[in-house]
């Protein structure tokens, strides 16, 4: 691992600069390939070159911004990227995959898991799970804050692409495997609402606002990122790595318990995160070669 980690030239595109312009490439291909059935498809475009321009503008004419631009501009653009699946999705692919989810679901169990799960539903726990699953972005990004304050190169910069990979992959599963989640196909056969204590209904409005029109659930893009931040954690301090450790398996479970995920998205986000655990140090070293 330790070879891999020195600082890149700041005129050299780095591992993730390489990941984010090939993504960029593939969600252009989807708006041109689907320009008639993409909503607002020339401003998509147009918005994908100006993004790409300025990454490779910031690359090869260092400048006063250049330093920060190139450490932080991964987390607006992942954002980006997660918004426009809501787009691109329904133009791309004119089915989804609820169904199929919640049938192998059923197949595995016996049971359709969030109806189960009514049997020990409580507000206080639902209170607290809710919480848990609503922390995932702002846990993620902690470790990478941390991070930054300990050591601040070139973990890193190894720590944000292995992150933003974790995002791309996920969204590359929304497109390959659509579905919205068990909360609105499986509705229908719950017995009793959701019921916190405090936070839980402002908790929920505001994730549904932001979520709800994202076919996002396949693979768990909560449960990946969150393996891939308690990974990440050991950068930081042996207290952080039991902290995640603690969190990694209660969002897990809140994934289903609120009735966002099917098991089946769980265990696929679950896997992808152990690969990718393995996997990065090879793909990061070799994209961090050449230009």
């Amino acid at each position: 691992m330790a070879e891999i980690l020195n600082r890149p030239p700041l005129t050299r595109f780095w591992a993730v600069d390489k990941l984010f312009l090939a993504y960029v490439v593939f969600s252009s291909v989807l708006v041109v390939g689907w320009w008639n059935q993409v909503p607002d498809a020339a401003a998509l475009f147009t918005v994908h070159l100006a993004g790409a321009a300025l990454l490779v503008f910031e690359v090869k004419f260092p400048n006063g911004t250049s330093w920060l631009f190139r450490n932080l501009y991964p987390l607006p653009y992942v954002g980006f990227c997660y918004k426009e699946m809501a787009v691109l999705i329904p133009a791309v692919r004119h089915t989804d995959a609820d169904q199929w989810l919640a049938d192998l679901d059923y197949r595995i169990w016996h049971v359709n898991p969030t109806v189960w799960l009514e049997r020990i539903q409580t507000p206080l726990l639902t209170e607290f799970v809710q919480i848990a699953y609503t922390l995932f972005i702002p846990a993620v990004l902690l470790v990478a804050l941390l991070i930054w304050i300990k050591r601040p190169n070139p973990e890193f910069q190894y720590y944000a692409f292995l992150i933003t990979l974790g995002f791309l992959l996920s969204y590359v599963g929304y497109l390959i495997v659509p579905a919205r989640g068990p909360r609105f196909l499986l509705r229908h056969l719950q017995h009793i609402p959701l019921q916190g204590l405090w936070l839980f209904k402002g908790m929920q409005a505001t994730l549904d606002r932001m979520e709800s029109a994202a076919y996002d659930c396949f693979p768990s893009g909560h449960t990946l990122l969150t393996i891939l931040a308690w990974w990440g954690s050991r950068f930081i301090s042996k207290k952080a790595f039991w902290a995640y450790s603690a969190y990694t398996p209660l969002l897990i479970f809140a994934t289903v318990y609120c009735r966002y995920h099917y098991t089946v998205d769980v265990l696929a986000g679950a896997g992808l995160g152990f690969v990718l655990i393995l996997a990065t140090p090879a793909i990061y070293k070799k994209l961090s070669q050449g230009v």
